[in-house]
């Protein structure tokens, strides 16, 4: 750890921001070409130096502190702490040549929250050249960048890029024309952006129940609530698991239904080797702050109809024609992504493959140091799930609950399962047939922190001992 709090004297004031932003410490301790501790560079000096308009790519041996505190190595504990202050919480330990073996961290309580993004790439350098170029609101080189590289990705010809998740569900049921008098199935247990897109629609939610193993929709119960009335099905691919769509669309081409497929956990997760977003008619993404890939808020639809492709970009754009300008033709939306966004999501998706693997080390480091504790997301037979949130199973409600309130005690925020539609007043009416198993996972499901700023198996791996003095 101690190596990335490390910055070399001759580095820019941009390197530094990189490294500050890497160990989340909000400081790096800078050193000489000998290793000799020089002073500490604080993420408020760099703000200051950009305030008085300073060039990043200066070197940052102008700003240095040199009125800083630091500790020998042979110095006792009660010394050390002698020298905290109200803003001074990390000091640098030295050995007798003042090269830096440790540092000294005073944290009244620590705290992991369950998601936390990680701009370590190329986001500020693309965030940058957009702001110069002007080009900051809806229009600009890297939403069409963002579109067609996100698209591919997702193993589908077109994106169309919108303002949140929800936005592109929404965008989604428009162009499909499902409206008053339809029937939309949607699963128990979800995010409300599903359910609630339904109704934004003015649309008719159905909700059904889930798969014990997968967690996502159960195939047969769709085909229980299929009516007269049924004109889609919205899967959701619930924590990074793709839903069984080989019989999903098997539902959908019996009784000629729309497919939406909801992706906003699921970035890159496959089914028989298939990207999800794909297998339907629109596949939607969310790229809040909390997901795989974020632009802080933001969504995308993906399909390989070029007629969907075509409706959701004039509707997406107040229904504005393409061919005449300030002319519109149909009653559309402001769900437009802006440049800005568009330009950090894509230096994310530069990266995604990394995110995943990231993720992936971390819930292996959790399921070792947990193991027969809780019961883990199971992979599923023919798809291949991401890690977005780590996911897990207590023994019952309460040993969940218990679990959960010692890990707050410890500052660690495990978070509870979504809540069942069913169980809230304003959603359990849309319940056609009794949905236990939906309400037996939520009731003791939890999700453990899982990003990138946690750095390490070895950072984690400090956490889960923690875990087991419970």
């Amino acid at each position: 750890m101690i190596g990335e709090l490390l910055c070399n004297s001759s580095k820019s004031l941009l390197d530094a921001m990189r490294i500050i932003n890497q160990n989340a410490k909000g400081l790096c301790f800078v050193i000489s070409d000998h290793e000799q501790l020089v002073g500490i560079l604080t993420d408020g000096d760099i703000r200051r130096a950009i305030l008085s308009g300073v060039d990043l790519n200066e070197s940052i041996e102008c700003f240095v502190s040199k009125d800083f505190v630091y500790a020998f190595q042979n110095e006792s504990i009660d010394t050390i702490v002698s020298r905290l202050d109200r803003k001074i919480r990390i000091i640098p330990i030295v050995d007798t040549d003042y090269r830096v073996v440790d540092y000294f961290e005073y944290r009244q309580s620590a705290h992991f929250p369950v998601s936390n993004p990680t701009l370590s790439g190329n986001e500020f350098k693309y965030l940058t050249d957009a702001f110069f170029s002007s080009w900051i609101s809806s229009t600009g080189s890297y939403i069409d960048q963002f579109e067609d590289k996100f698209s591919s990705y997702s193993d589908c010809v077109f994106g169309v890029s919108t303002s949140n998740g929800t936005t592109a569900l929404h965008l989604a049921l428009m162009v499909l024309n499902i409206g008053p008098g339809d029937e939309v199935i949607v699963p128990n247990l979800t995010f409300a952006s599903t359910i609630n897109s339904v109704l934004h629609a003015n649309a008719t939610p159905v909700i059904v129940d889930i798969e014990k193993d997968s967690w996502c929709i159960n195939p047969n119960e769709i085909e229980r609530a299929v009516t007269t009335k049924t004109k889609a099905i919205i899967p959701v691919h619930l924590y990074g698991q793709p839903s069984n769509m080989r019989a999903i669309m098997d539902i959908a081409d019996r009784h000629n239904l729309r497919v939406i497929e909801d992706c906003a956990e699921a970035h890159g997760a496959t089914f028989q080797g298939r990207k999800v977003g794909g297998f339907g008619d629109i596949g939607c993404f969310s790229f809040y702050g909390n997901k795989v890939i974020t632009t802080g808020e933001g969504g995308m639809c993906v399909t390989n109809n070029p007629d969907l492709d075509e409706k959701m970009r004039i509707l997406r754009d107040h229904g504005m024609s393409k061919a005449k300008r300030y002319w519109h033709e149909q009653i559309g939306f402001n769900y437009r992504l802006t440049n800005l966004q568009a330009a950090i999501g894509l230096a994310q998706l530069e990266r995604i493959e990394e995110i995943h693997r990231n993720r992936r080390l971390y819930e292996d480091a959790y399921r070792k140091a947990l193991e027969g504790k809780f019961c883990f997301q199971k992979d599923s037979v023919n798809g291949s799930r991401i890690t977005w949130l780590v996911s897990a199973l207590a023994d019952s409600p309460s040993s969940r609950d218990s679990f959960m309130e010692d890990m707050h005690n410890l500052g660690i925020d495990v978070r509870p399962f979504f809540y069942p539609l069913s169980e809230m007043d304003i959603y359990k009416k849309f319940l056609r047939n009794p949905a236990p198993v939906s309400e037996d996972i939520s009731a003791r499901g939890f999700n453990l922190p899982t990003y990138e700023s946690l750095k390490s198996v070895e950072n984690i791996e400090k956490i889960l001992k923690d875990f087991q003095k419970i």
